[in-house]
Formats: C-alpha cells, sequence, structure tokens
C-alpha cells in the first residue's frame, strides 16, 4: 500500500496534487479493466500533507508509519528539501519511495539513496540533450544565469560538472533574486552569447525585459532555458519596464530543452492506450473537476503503472516461494519485501503515455526529450533528444535571427593588414610601361636634340624633367612592397629608399619645371631692360641647388634620426551575418622619432617652391609664344602637378589605417602628375617633328650663318643691288618659315612698339667685312618684308611707319627673345632698332 506524501497542500490541495490527481484516478480507472494478474490488484493511496516544511515532513511521515497500516512504497515527493531527508532513511524503514514530480539527479548517489526511484528522467539527461546541441554547434563558452535557490544551485552544480567535462568553458555564472539586470550587464562585459537559464517561468518577464534593454536577444545572442514551459511566461508577462510586444521580441528564438510528459509517437502502452488518446481522457477528466494542466500529470500517470507491476511482480514472487517453500509457515521479512519491491522496480519495462519506462540505478531511462523553439509567439517542436542512443536529431524549422547560428563569443581576427596583390600587380605594370614610355621620350629627346624644335626648349633641362618623373615612377612600385614581399629587416632601408626616391625626383622634375617658368617670366617682365641673356646653365644651377636643399634635409634626417619599420594596430568591429567580429588590423608604417618634425621641414620647403611656381605661372599666363616655346605647357603641367601633391599628401595622411585605398590613392595621384607632365611637355614637340622636314631641317642660326658667309663672298667679287637682293630674298624664305609657326606676341609689347613711332629708316649696310646689320625691314612679316627691288617698285608703301614696326616686333621679337638667345645674346633697344648678329 503506497504511501502519498505532498510536499506542499496534501494530495488533493497543492498545484502539482490538483494537476495529477486525475492522472491518478484515471490510472486507477484503466488498471481495473486490465486482465489478470494486473487486473486483480487496487491501489490504496493515503495522502500525507508536508506542506513543503522539514519538521512538518518529518511529523506526518512518522505518524503514518505509526498509525499504519504497513506500507510498503512512498509515492510521490515534489519538495527536494523535504523528499531527500525521508529519501536518505527509506532503508531503515525498509520502504522504496517512487517519485513522479522529482528528477533523479540529485539522487544519483547510490549509497545514500538506494531505494528511490523517479519517474521523471534525471536532469543529466536534460544537460546531454543541451550539450549535444551546444556541440552540434560548436558553442565551446556559454554563461550560466541561474534564479537564487536551492533547487536551480543543486541542478547548476551537476550542469557545471558536466559542462566541464564537455570541455565546454563556462565563462561566467550569475545568480539573482529578482533583479537580473546587474548578471546580466555583467554578462555583456564578459561578452557572454549563449546563456542558459536556470530561472522560473514566473521571472521571465523580468529577465527578458532586462535582455531586452541590454539588446542581449539579438542575432549574436542565443538563450537556451532546460526544464522551462515556454507557455507559462505569459501568466507572468508584467513588467513595469516592457510591453508585451517587447518581451516578445526579445524571446523570440529561444531554445527549450524538456522531457516529453507526453510521447508524441502513435504507440499503444501498457494501457491498451496511445498517449494522444490518454491525453483527451485527462482533459475532459481535469476539466470536469476544475483543475488546470500539470507539467508531470503523465509521469503520475506511468508511476501508477510502475507500482502496479512492481507489486504485481512481488506478490507472485512471494507465492512462488511460498508453494515451494520447505517450511511450512514461510514468511517473508520487511528488509527482505522493501529488496523484492526495489528489484521489481529495477526490472521493470513497459512503454507508457511517457514514452519507454525503464529504470537504472533508480533513474528512468529511455525517454525522450524534446526541443521546442519561441517562433513569432509560438512553441514549436524543433528537435528531439534520444537519451538511450545519446543521439540528437534538429529539425529543419529550427531558424536563428541572423543568416547563420550565432558565435559563442566575439570574434575576434588578427591580420595583417598589406596591399592586394592584383591591385599591386596592376599598378605595378601599368608603371613599368609608362617608365618605358618615359625612356623612349628620353631617347627620342636626346636623339633630336639638335632638332630646332627640341632645341630651342632646352632638351638638357627636358632630360631632367624624364629622370624626375621615372623616379617618381619607381617610388610607386617601391610603395607597395610591404612584409609579405621583403623582411621585416629590408624594411627600415626600403623606408629610407622610398623617400628619398620621392624627394629627388619631385624636385628633379618639378625643379625643372619651376627654372622654365622662371626664365619665361624673367624675360617677359622685364622687358624694361637692354638686354636679357638667361642661358641653360644658369637653369642647371638653380636645379641643383634645389636637389642639395633635399640632399642636405634627407641626409641629416638619415643621420640624426633614420626611419624603421614600426607596425600599429588598429581594431575595428564588423557584423558578418549577424555575427560582430572584432579585426585587430596590424599595419606596417615607417617612423622615426620626430617623423613629424622632418615631414614639416619637407612639406614647408616644397610648399612655398610651389606656390611661388604657381604664382609666376599665374603671372605668365597670358605669353602665348610659338610651338617650340613649351611654356604654355610647363604652367599648365605645374597646375596638375600642385593639385595632385595636395591630394596625394593629403590622402596618404586621411586613409591611414586603408592600405589599399592609401596605395591606389597616392598611386594614381604620382602616376597622374608625371605621366600629365611628360605628355604637355613632349607630345606637341612629336608633334611638331612629325609636321616639320625631319634631318634637313637645321636651326635657323645655321642659314643665317651660311647667309652672312655668303655676303662676305659676294661683297669680294661684285657690289651689285641683283647679288643683295638674291642674299636677301634666301634669308626671306627662311623668315617666312618662322613666322607661319608663331603667334601674335602679347599685349605687353604695345608699349614697347608706341617708343618706334619716330625712329628713322633702316637701310642695309656694310660695316665691316666680317659682320652684317640687317634691318627689321628685311626679316619681316609678309607686309612689311621688302627688299630694294621692291622698294624702288612701290613707293608708296613706308616700311618705316608705326604701323608696320609694331607688326615687325610682334612677329620678332618671341623669336629673338627665345630661338636666337644663346647664338645673338639678346635685344638692342636703341633708337636704331637694329639687330647685330655676330658671326
Amino acid at each position: 500500500m503506497p504511501l502519498c506524501p505532498d510536499d506542499e497542500m496534501g494530495c488533493g490541495g497543492s498545484d502539482i496534487s490538483k494537476e495529477t490527481l486525475p492522472a491518478i484516478q484515471l490510472a486507477q480507472q484503466h488498471l481495473r479493466r486490465q486482465p489478470a494478474p494486473l487486473g486483480n490488484y487496487e491501489l490504496e493511496l493515503h495522502p500525507v500533507n508536508s506542506q513543503c516544511d522539514v519538521d512538518e515532513g518529518l511529523k506526518a511521515f512518522f505518524d503514518a508509519i505509526h498509525h499504519g497500516p504497513k506500507y510498503l512504497i512512498i509515492f510521490g515527493g515534489v519538495c527536494p528539501s523535504v523528499a531527500s531527508i525521508i529519501a536518505e532513511s527509506l532503508k531503515g524503514w525498509n520502504l522504496v519511495q517512487l517519485s513522479f514530480a522529482l528528477p533523479a539527479a540529485m539522487f544519483e548517489d547510490e549509497r545514500r539513496y538506494p531505494h528511490f526511484f523517479s519517474v521523471v528522467p534525471s536532469e543529466n539527461a536534460l544537460h546531454s540533450a543541451l550539450i549535444k546541441l551546444l556541440k552540434y554547434y560548436s558553442w565551446n563558452r556559454v554563461g550560466i544565469l541561474r534564479q537564487d535557490g536551492q533547487e536551480f544551485s543543486e541542478v547548476q552544480q551537476n550542469l557545471t560538472k558536466m559542462l566541464l567535462s564537455a570541455k565546454v568553458h563556462i565563462a561566467s555564472m550569475e545568480s539573482f533574486i529578482s533583479d537580473p539586470s546587474h548578471s546580466l550587464r555583467t554578462f555583456k562585459e564578459n561578452d557572454v552569447r549563449i546563456i542558459i537559464g536556470l530561472f522560473n517561468e514566473s521571472l521571465a518577464a523580468e529577465v527578458f525585459c532586462c535582455a531586452y534593454h541590454l539588446n542581449m536577444f539579438s542575432s549574436g545572442h542565443q538563450w537556451v532555458m532546460p526544464r522551462w514551459n515556454q507557455k507559462s511566461w505569459r501568466m507572468n508577462r508584467n513588467s513595469g519596464n516592457c510591453s508585451y510586444s517587447s518581451l516578445q521580441k526579445a524571446m523570440d528564438g529561444s531554445i527549450s530543452v524538456d522531457f516529453e510528459t507526453v510521447g508524441s509517437k502513435q504507440t499503444r502502452g501498457i494501457s491498451g492506450q496511445t498517449p494522444q488518446e490518454y491525453e483527451q481522457e485527462y482533459e475532459l477528466l481535469r476539466n470536469q473537476q476544475g483543475v488546470g494542466s500539470g507539467q508531470y500529470h503523465g509521469f503520475a500517470y506511468d508511476g501508477v503503472w510502475v507500482l502496479t507491476k512492481a507489486l504485481a511482480r512481488v506478490m507472485e514472487t512471494v507465492r512462488d516461494n511460498e508453494k515451494y517453500s520447505e517450511l511450512r509457515n514461510y514468511t517473508v521479512s520487511d528488509e527482505e519485501m522493501s529488496q523484492m519491491v526495489a528489484e521489481a522496480m529495477s526490472e521493470t519495462s513497459f512503454w507508457g503515455v511517457t514514452g519507454h519506462v525503464m529504470f537504472r540505478n533508480g533513474k528512468r531511462m529511455g525517454v525522450s526529450i524534446r526541443l521546442t523553439q519561441l517562433q513569432d509567439g509560438n512553441e514549436i517542436e524543433v528537435g528531439e533528444y534520444n537519451s538511450t542512443e545519446d543521439r540528437l536529431v534538429l529539425k529543419k524549422n529550427l531558424r536563428f535571427k541572423g543568416l547563420s547560428p550565432p558565435r559563442d563569443r566575439t570574434v575576434v581576427l588578427h591580420q595583417r593588414g598589406r596591399v592586394n596583390t592584383g591591385v599591386y600587380s596592376v599598378m605595378s605594370l601599368v608603371t613599368i610601361l609608362a617608365m618605358c614610355m618615359a625612356s623612349s621620350l628620353l631617347f627620342f629627346n636626346m636623339k633630336h636634340r639638335h632638332h630646332w624644335a627640341i632645341w630651342m626648349s632646352s632638351p638638357f633641362i627636358n632630360n631632367l624633367i624624364i629622370v624626375g618623373g621615372m623616379l617618381s615612377y619607381s617610388f610607386i612600385i617601391l610603395f607597395g612592397l610591404d612584409g609579405f614581399m621583403i623582411s621585416d629587416g629590408s624594411f627600415g632601408f626600403l623606408c629610407t629608399v622610398r623617400t628619398w626616391t620621392l624627394a629627388l625626383g619631385h624636385t628633379m622634375g618639378f625643379g625643372a619645371m619651376f627654372a622654365k617658368t622662371w626664365r619665361v617670366h624673367a624675360i617677359y617682365k622685364n622687358m624694361q631692360l637692354k638686354k636679357k641673356v638667361i642661358k641653360d646653365l644658369r637653369l642647371i644651377v638653380m636645379i641643383g641647388s634645389l636637389l642639395l636643399i633635399d640632399l642636405f634635409v634627407l641626409i641629416c634626417w638619415h643621420i640624426v634620426d633614420p626611419q624603421r619599420r614600426a607596425v600599429e594596430e588598429y581594431r575595428t568591429e564588423v557584423d558578418l551575418n549577424g555575427n560582430r567580429v572584432v579585426l585587430h588590423t596590424s599595419l606596417e608604417h615607417c617612423e622615426s622619432m620626430y617623423m613629424n618634425t622632418w615631414l614639416t621641414i619637407v612639406y614647408v620647403y616644397k610648399g612655398i617652391l610651389m606656390v611661388f611656381c604657381c604664382v609666376l605661372s599665374w603671372e605668365t599666363r597670358h605669353v602665348s609664344v610659338p610651338a617650340p616655346n613649351d611654356s604654355k605647357y610647363i604652367g599648365w603641367s605645374l597646375y596638375s602637378v600642385v593639385v595632385l601633391c595636395l591630394i596625394c599628401t593629403a590622402g596618404s595622411a586621411l586613409t591611414r589605417e586603408l592600405p589599399n585605398i592609401q596605395f591606389c590613392l597616392v598611386s594614381l595621384s604620382i602616376f597622374t602628375a608625371t605621366t600629365v607632365t611628360l605628355t604637355l611637355v613632349f607630345i606637341p614637340k612629336l608633334i611638331l617633328l612629325k609636321g616639320l622636314p625631319g634631318p634637313t631641317a637645321r636651326l635657323p642660326q645655321l642659314k643665317i650663318r651660311q647667309f652672312i658667309k655668303k655676303q662676305h663672298q659676294t661683297s669680294k667679287t661684285s657690289k651689285t643691288g641683283r647679288a643683295h637682293t638674291d642674299d636677301l630674298e634666301d634669308l626671306q624664305d627662311c623668315n617666312q618659315q618662322l613666322r607661319n609657326r608663331i603667334i601674335e606676341l602679347d599685349e605687353e609689347l604695345d608699349g614697347i612698339c608706341m617708343q618706334l613711332e619716330n625712329a628713322p629708316p633702316l637701310n642695309l649696310q656694310e660695316s665691316h667685312p666680317e659682320s652684317l646689320v640687317i634691318t627689321h625691314a628685311e626679316v619681316s612679316g609678309k607686309n612689311c618684308s621688302v627688299s630694294e627691288a621692291s622698294q624702288k617698285e612701290d613707293h608708296k608703301t613706308d616700311v618705316n611707319s608705326p604701323e608696320c614696326i609694331q607688326r615687325r616686333l610682334s612677329v620678332q621679337l618671341p623669336i629673338l627673345h627665345h630661338a636666337y638667345l644663346l647664338s645673338i645674346g639678346g635685344v638692342n633697344a636703341s633708337p636704331s632698332m637694329s639687330l647685330e648678329l655676330d658671326s
């Protein structure tokens, strides 16, 4: 006869008792319909009220034992504090206890609880399913949040042992009484992403309200709760800080691991009913009695069948022993009877409404564990765990808020920042092609240096521009090298080479253009001077001075504060498929102790030079000269170089943490500036050279010298005007070729032309056998150029009129200033306006 201790308010008073009583009654009804031998027995249950108090529970237990009748089994027990004391003394009282509401995990010690059995599976089975789930998604780092209390403390201890055995790291364990906010903040600080919750449904609203405010419910977090009924939280969802929709949003996606209270398979058990048929009868009887639906009613139903089968087997064993015993009066002691009952229960095996019922060391085996997930407010079964086979089966309807399951921690990736190989390869290839182009231009400039179109633009200065461009191109290839391509020890030397290459290349190319611009400015802004002679040697000295300044700064920098390899780490957070990933990127840089000071010196020096060069280019912007003079293109090149240098400097500083963008920005700026400069300086010369006679086209000075020599020989043999006329016609043809390739001079010549209005007539004279005076009329334009024969034919045209003089000067002065500077040594602005060509 079983004793029914209710650890709360009696078999008919507490919630659990009220919920399980219809199941017990239903089991007794089904037993009566069973054939022999089960149908021959009827259980008599005596309720005992412990009120979940140790003193009251022990007193009620002793009173029941003292007043009788004699009990064989204690059926029930839901409060661990009372049940543990009684279960530990069962052997002394020769009793066996079968619980339908206490998990066997806390009673696993067989030496302390040899006669304790539980129809409810051990919590270790739940923990095994939980660990199986963690391992399935590679969650090896978790946090445990538990409600304060002995029940949850014991569960946590058991769970902790199993997690450590499975090599799952527990990042944090926090407990709370009523306010879980502090515990959740600790989880967030420790980067806990997988949270195992051990708390009652009554505190679900508080827990998930805090999780909502701390944003610990997003795609980067996962909540898992063992022994938790997701339906019950709705009964206690009131929270002053969160609305129902907020709570539902925070709880959505949470996973619960619990036993199947009623089996899901369509299998008829020992009672002849399927679990679904039993549940229908239970719900009908429960509604008739007006009680709620309990979690343990299925286990209570199967518990009655376990008691009946065990007692029936004991009775049959006693009858057999009495029948075949040699003793006339066969008796069984209480100790033997309790041992027989314990053995009979251990050997019990049948299919019940909760699955396969069997015991091993007092623990329930064979029960199915289901995994459910809260999806859009609905509880959806997403998996099943078989404790006997240790096998987890997950369904396809299990879903996560992100595109993939969350990670158990914030992923920290350490990567070495570098320039993309493809980008570097493409840029290096383009740069090498540009260097080949520059080499071709250098060869072209040296080969055709005697051609008048090349000679008039200072070929040696142009060579310096090309060499500077090639050095700038080479910097692009050096700038993309990093630790993946060279050793760490060689990186410091690479830093020095980079700096020297770019600095000297910029000074050589930009300095040459600056020198050319300065010469144009000096000539056209100093027209009041009688003569202005600026030779290439002076420009070379200017460029050399700029290079010496660069060398002085670079040598001091290298000796006093040499550059070295420095590694900086940058921490960035990104969101990949709903998972937060922290990137620790280490970048290599060239650095010295006073890096900013040296850069400031270089930037200030070169900045002043660029500003001064821009001013000169702006002041000579209206200078329009023939194609052989490239001052206009030099000005355009200067503007582009200045703008791109500013972009390069600013972009390099702002994109320090982005090596690919920095490399592309700096490389494209240098490449564009250098290519534009070479193109503007040399392409017009190529076009001009293609349109003029090739090797036969020599410098105009040669024709003038030939004319002088011929004139000297003619003066010895003939003094006739016809000889002079032929020679002047040759010179006029040469002058005509030059006039076809020039444009009119700037307005700045107007003032000089007005001073010549009263100039005396100019005549061809022979002053010396070795010299010749050529008037402007003899080398002027088409309208003002006449010979002696033409003057005799037309006396109406005054070649010395102010209009003709002004037109002649607009044509002659640019040529004389730029084309003949080295030969004739400048312009003589005397009243006679005669230009002397020394042989």
